[in-house]
């Protein structure tokens, strides 16, 4: 097979204008490996970049988006990988300095290349990798969880806040969370989170110093309110931007 199907973009592009396009399937080189995609996640990151990153000096064009997959090796080239393993891939530049997932191949550098086991569909094993990496990072490694924890998670309701509402519930923590549409407090309920919290701007209002654990996924838009409603001494991790604000006053948080 010398062609591929993928996703090219080359300027900031409406999702009703996403077209497949014939390209050259990726030639093997010493330290990457060819996959063969079977499934791949759909991400905000990749909506940012469409929709105006793109347009950034920092941004390879033509750029094949995506920054996760999950498929079998095609061509191991000089890794330790063997051909037919099951992997995942994330990050690591992908769709932005380097092709990315939205194709049926992708070569990709081996080291953010992570063979797995599991009997799960295709569609089902695409669903964790970016999604529950960025979780655990944002819940273990920067607010530092334990299981007697107070935390918040603003923006509950995305991909990501119900990740990390399961994790923390599955330590012990108790969990609040909110949404800004009604509509959608019962599927923070079901997602384990112990209070379900209609958003309207103003937590503090309510919450002032009471979570000594926030996750921030609204970002800019509402962390100063955030920060209010953070314990003295208490830890606040902003990793969405949810909001659309990307910045305050010229410094940004993430």
């Amino acid at each position: 097979m010398n062609t591929m199907k993928a996703v090219v973009l080359t300027e900031p592009t409406a999702a009703k204008d996403i077209v497949l396009t014939d390209v050259p399937v990726p030639a093997v080189k010493s330290g990457w490996v060819l996959i063969k995609i079977h499934a791949f996640g759909l991400n905000h990151s990749e909506q940012i970049l469409r929709q105006f990153e793109i347009e950034h000096d920092y941004i390879q064009k033509p750029i094949i988006p995506g920054i996760e997959c999950v498929g079998e090796i095609a061509d191991a080239s000089d890794t330790h990988f063997s051909a037919g393993q099951k992997v995942v891939v994330l990050m690591g530049g992908m769709g932005r300095s380097f092709n990315g997932s939205y194709a049926e191949y992708a070569l990709l550098p081996f080291h953010h290349v992570f063979a797995i086991q599991s009997d799960m569909a295709w569609s089902d094993i695409a669903a964790v990798p970016e999604t529950y990496f960025t979780a655990w990072g944002s819940l273990f490694r920067c607010l530092r969880l334990q299981k007697d924890d107070e935390l918040l998670i603003r923006g509950g309701t995305c991909a990501l806040g119900y990740a990390s509402i399961q994790i923390a519930k599955a330590i012990g923590c108790r969990i609040a969370a909110t949404t800004h549409r009604e509509s959608k407090l019962s599927l923070l309920k079901n997602a384990g989170a112990d209070e379900c919290i209609l958003d309207d701007g103003n937590l503090n209002e309510k919450y002032q110093g009471r979570f000594n654990k926030v996750l921030e996924l609204v970002g800019c838009k509402t962390l100063r309110d955030t920060l209010r409603c953070t314990a003295s001494g208490g830890i606040a991790c902003n990793t969405g931007v949810l909001g659309g604000v990307f910045a305050l006053e010229n410094f940004t948080p993430i």
